[in-house]
């Protein structure tokens, strides 16, 4: 049966142990394993903007000895003429592995359901698992473990971010808080899958409207842009109901005197995080950004071994 990574929990917690310490040695000795040798091809799809992910998957599958073939649904059929199933059925007979960044998590799951190579979630309106290991790898560096840490999400708790942190952080034994207004609170069920999993790694899931009481004593503070692609015409309305979960110094000094704050990029500065914080010594934003590169490589690796298996 042919492995994907389409959510965070796609992956056991010994497997994502796996993904991360190879992503540690691969950021280490960047040029030490060639999985892609040949070169071998690999498909990244594009329906969104991007920048970190574009760039990162683009050089990381050029370091794995492949070459990334960069494609645009706006210039293929996919999402048009072709559905996802049969875009996939004809990619895997091509290519090694398909990466794509879209909208709708259905479309992943068709792609994924018709094809024999691994897809990998790139970005999608539920979940954004690859940063999430980029965010785990930082996270582990700054602190040595990622057991027992405790972390805040402040902003929108329905965004494919909070949700990520919700399963990838349940998974890795975390104690993972979500700070939100009513009405930008995660999906019920995808609670329901970190509170199972943390049951089973020592960890836990909460969920709270007040931000000042979500984010005392916590180890990692995190929180995205309001106003994701797709919805900048709800950005007034967004602005007026998560204006007091900003990140600011004063709401970050109820965090550990050593806290982390963290922020997927782009940031839209005086609205979700305030310019002190984000280049502030606590701000460990630009590691984690580089740090896409080397966990997306090791996933990439990872993927293609237990696939040849």
């Amino acid at each position: 049966m042919t492995r994907h990574f389409l959510r965070d929990d796609d992956v056991t917690p010994d497997e994502q142990s796996e993904i991360l310490d190879l992503a540690a040695e691969l950021k280490r000795d960047r040029f030490g394993r060639k999985p892609l040798e040949g070169p071998q091809t690999v498909a990244v799809i594009f329906d969104k903007s991007s920048t970190r992910t574009r760039v990162s998957f683009a050089v990381g599958i050029a370091d794995l000895g492949g070459s990334p073939l960069i494609i645009s649904t706006a210039n293929s059929q996919l999402g048009g003429k072709e559905t996802p199933s049969d875009t996939a059925r004809v990619l895997e007979r091509m290519v090694s592995a398909i990466v794509w960044r879209t909208y709708a998590q259905a479309d992943l799951d068709e792609m994924a359901a018709g094809t024999t190579v691994p897809v990998v979630n790139a970005l999608s309106d539920d979940f954004h698992p690859c940063q999430l290991l980029a965010d785990l790898l930082t996270i582990t560096e700054k602190r040595g473990r990622l057991s027992g840490q405790t972390l805040t999400f402040l902003g929108d708790g329905a965004c494919n971010m909070a949700q990520s942190y919700l399963l990838a952080g349940a998974t890795a034994g975390m104690h993972v808080r979500i700070a939100s207004p009513d009405g930008y609170t995660p999906n019920v069920s995808v609670v329901a899958d970190a509170s199972a999993i943390a049951a089973r790694t020592g960890g836990s899931v909460e969920l709270f409207t007040d931000p000042v009481e979500a984010v005392a004593g916590v180890d990692v503070v995190v929180t995205d842009t309001w106003v994701s692609m797709g919805k900048e015409e709800e950005k007034a309305v967004r602005v007026a109901e998560l204006g007091s979960y900003r990140v600011d110094a004063r709401l970050m000094a109820g965090a550990k005197p050593d806290a982390l704050f963290m922020h997927c990029l782009p940031a839209d500065r005086g609205y979700e995080v305030t310019a002190d914080v984000i280049d502030g010594p606590q701000s460990i934003v630009w590691d984690e950004a580089e740090n896409r590169l080397h966990a997306q490589k090791a996933l990439l690796a990872w993927l293609l071994t237990k696939n040849a298996g």
